[in-house]
């Protein structure tokens, strides 16, 4: 590109060079140089990345962050100044524990005023400078967090940001931009194209190693979280497991579909370390709860391209062997030197669906609901119900990659995230499974605002109990036997003077329906779903049992 005239061109090249589709922007005054170059490229018919306006830090960092998780690619997020990453710092913590490649960036000033050129303004002054730079703030939730402080390095500075994020652990980085850099001019030469990340695997002997001890295992277990956000990752798994007829578990932590649900080979969500002789920790972040639970002989496996999570502020493996290469090429190179010797455990779902209708026959009981999401075709689930999370997890039966997302990090997320895997997967149904409490803490107005304005639809199924039930529980496992019990007096719980969740479709337009008994439910999901698919996002409030 010719005519480049300052440093709002160069972070648009940039992003263009790092394969950023979108640029995910909660605006602020700064990105004025940025939407300039943007405004310059449409008129000359050059190439850019899609630019959205939205109108709240957590909708833009989710939906880089549902966008992410799909196609495994960091997109550009632009927020303004530190208040603006202050307000975004759940999402991009968020973002870190999903493993979420992005390039988040904010501004300040450095002349406030008293350098040449362009007035940065007095709010620069008064208001939005950070001690230290915004930089600071966002290093401890961030994999990397610098200041890009001449417009001669921006361009490389967000490639190398895009790299960073992209490589294992996948997750956020930030970048300070400062005012004066982006008015900075700027005549290239365009960044060279960021090329994908090169694949490891461990040495034959460390391979040979550990399927020797697999091979001689006579009860091993393997026990994944997010072997599935890998691409092929699913697949690859499948072929290890049935090699060596290993059970998988996917324990309740786990942040996506990692292993056919319907398989006989999963072993659902809860194991005993203490069965097990060896343990293979895939993909797995913390296995152990407390971390000093030790098994008692298993000597444990841990297959990961990087195991020692560097923002896990405490983290426990007790690993016996370390495989740190590509986790997929891993994989495949154990699966084709293995023998099949094993045998497979029984499913017993079809006894879990009828024991819940028989436990709440008249009412909703949230196995019926999982279960019934299973009649949506081609849809992905991203899910943000806490108390309900491994009634979801473990009924849903997802068979597919990327067919199901845990919402990471603090709640207030979902329907952004989702937005994001929408906007990823427009084709597929997208289906967001949410408490009451949780969709309460999300940014609705922006959320649903974004969604009309995007065209992007959504399913919303609320589980709706009414009440903050996992703050009851932890009340009660501390002081079950305490003054609340007595006088039935439970604060921080109770939810039931809220608003109808479903009504917040109505100033939108959009699809509402409140489900209370089992029959009311089928009917429900079916007018939902061809509304989704004509092009309205709906929203199902379910009154659940519990």
């Amino acid at each position: 590109m010719t005519g480049h005239i300052d440093g709002g061109d160069a972070v648009i090249a940039a992003f263009n060079a790092a394969g950023a589709d979108y640029v995910f922007s909660s605006p602020g005054s700064e990105w004025a140089p940025v939407w300039e170059s943007l405004a310059r490229r449409h008129r000359d018919g050059l190439p850019c990345p899609h630019y959205l306006d939205l109108t709240h830090e957590t909708v833009a960092v989710g939906m880089a962050t549902g966008y992410a998780l799909v196609t495994r690619r960091a997109q550009g997020v632009l927020l303004h100044a530190g208040p603006g990453l202050l307000q975004g710092s759940m999402a991009i913590h968020g973002a870190l524990l999903a493993g979420a490649p992005m390039v988040v960036a904010s501004s300040e000033s450095v002349t406030y005023g008293d350098g040449p050129g362009p007035d940065p303004g007095g709010q620069w002054y008064r208001n939005l400078s950070v001690v230290g730079g915004p930089h600071v703030i966002a290093a401890p939730f961030t994999k990397w967090s610098n200041q890009a402080a001449s417009v001669h390095t921006l361009t490389t500075m967000i490639t190398r940001g895009a790299e960073l994020a992209a490589r294992a652990p996948a997750g956020p980085v930030y970048l300070n931009i400062p005012l004066e850099v982006l008015l900075d001019p700027w005549a290239g030469p365009d960044p060279k194209p960021v090329v994908a990340r090169g694949a490891t695997v461990s040495s034959a002997g460390d391979v040979e190693a550990v399927l020797e001890l697999l091979t001689a295992a006579s009860n091993p277990v393997i026990v994944t979280e997010t072997t599935g956000r890998e691409e092929g990752g699913m697949a690859a798994l499948v072929a290890f497991a049935e090699a060596l007829r290993i059970p998988v578990v996917e324990p309740a932590s786990a942040v996506c579909a990692n292993f056919p649900r319907t398989h006989e080979l999963h072993a659902g969500s809860e194991f005993d370390p203490d069965a097990h002789d060896v343990i293979v920790l895939l993909n797995c972040r913390a296995p152990f709860y407390p971390p000093s639970r030790r098994p008692a002989t298993a000597k444990i496996v841990v297959i990961d391209e990087v195991p020692q999570r560097p923002h896990i502020a405490y983290q426990v493996l007790n690993a016996d062997h370390y495989l740190e290469g590509g986790v997929v090429a891993t994989l495949r190179a154990l699966a084709a030197q293995a023998v099949a010797t094993r045998t497979a455990p029984a499913s017993t779902e079809r006894e879990a669906v009828a024991a819940a209708e028989r436990r709440t026959a008249g009412t909703l009981d949230p196995v019926q609901v999982a279960a019934a999401l299973r009649t949506i075709t081609d849809s992905v689930v991203v899910d943000e119900t806490i108390t309900h999370s491994r009634v979801v997890q473990r009924h849903l039966q997802r068979d597919d990659p990327d067919s199901y997302f845990y919402v990471q990090g603090g709640l207030g997320q979902g329907i952004a995230v989702a937005l994001g895997v929408k906007l990823a997967a427009p084709e597929k149904t997208v289906v967001l499974t949410i408490g009451d409490g949780a969709f309460l803490y999300n940014p609705i107005v922006q959320s649903l605002q974004a969604a009309r304005a995007n065209g992007l639809p959504l399913l919303i199924v609320i589980f709706n109990n009414h009440e903050y039930r996992s703050m009851k529980m932890n009340h009660l496992r501390f002081y079950p036997q305490g003054a609340a019990v007595e006088t039935g007096e439970f604060l921080g719980n109770d939810l039931t003077d809220q608003p109808d969740p479903a009504a917040f479709a109505a100033p939108f337009a959009m699809h509402a329906e409140t489900v209370e008994r089992p029959g009311e439910l089928a009917p429900a999901l079916d007018r939902a779903v061809k509304s989704v698919q004509g092009g309205t996002t709906a929203i199902v409030n379910i009154h659940v049992s519990r």
